[in-house]
């Protein structure tokens, strides 16, 4: 029976769900991340070239889900929000599959691992970011009820909280971060220079992708509000 609802005869093949498609599959780079960093840890470099594998073909088909949005994604006349802004938030959630690639092969090219008086607080951060990636997906999921019920009522409500979760969860990285910092500077002396380098890249990247994390439920708030 076909639905009596006019928008959902019009987004029978809605552009919505590839977004969503996108972010699920940033998502599952990012949260290949934790077992990377045991791996590379351990001392793993087959593993961890293995799962920076599974990192990279997520991010490539995240890349192959973008395109295909920018090119099929309707004009504004269809679409209860600006294209611009729904293109916009393909781009952020882009960067979470992005960054996840370049974490892991930024430590895979250099067979990185950190000193062992840092390994526990990493893991912590690093799962604290990608629960904050997760957080971005669940809220991401809820962007067709939000089309259904034209951007209001208890679904805008409902997607508040999960965007106040987010910023919550992306506030905790951002002190985890910090205090992994201040751990490495009290070590720099006895580290070579070079590494201790790419060791506070690699804390950048990782901040940067819970923060990337934090920016999808931004943009999916501006979508809201307007």
């Amino acid at each position: 029976m076909p639905s009596s609802n006019p928008l959902s005869s019009l987004f029978g093949r809605s552009p919505i769900r590839p977004i969503q498609e996108h972010m699920q599959v940033a998502n599952d780079a990012a949260q290949l991340l934790p077992a990377f960093i045991e791996a590379a840890q351990s001392d793993d470099w087959d593993s961890a070239s293995e799962i920076f594998n599974r990192i990279s073909d997520a991010e490539g088909e995240a890349d192959k889900l973008k395109r295909s949005v920018r090119r099929h994604l309707p004009n504004s006349l269809f679409l209860p929000v600006p294209r611009s802004d729904l293109l916009e938030l393909v781009t952020i959630q882009d960067h979470v599959a992005n960054t996840a690639k370049d974490v892991a092969g930024l430590m895979l090219g250099r067979q990185m691992q950190f000193p062992e008086k840092l390994e526990k607080p990493l893991l912590e951060f690093v799962k604290a970011c990608t629960a904050t990636c997760e957080q971005a997906l669940v809220a991401i999921r809820e962007l067709d009820e939000l089309l259904e019920v034209g951007f209001s009522g208890r679904e805008v409500v409902h997607v508040e909280g999960l965007i106040k979760e987010l910023d919550k969860l992306e506030g905790r990285t951002d002190k985890q971060s910090q205090a992994l910092r201040a751990r490495l500077f009290k070590l720099e002396k006895k580290l070579y220079p070079v590494d201790v380098m790419f060791y506070y890249k690699v804390i950048e990247l990782l901040a940067g992708l819970a923060d990337s994390a934090e920016r999808v439920g931004h943009r999916l708030q501006i979508l809201i509000a307007k």
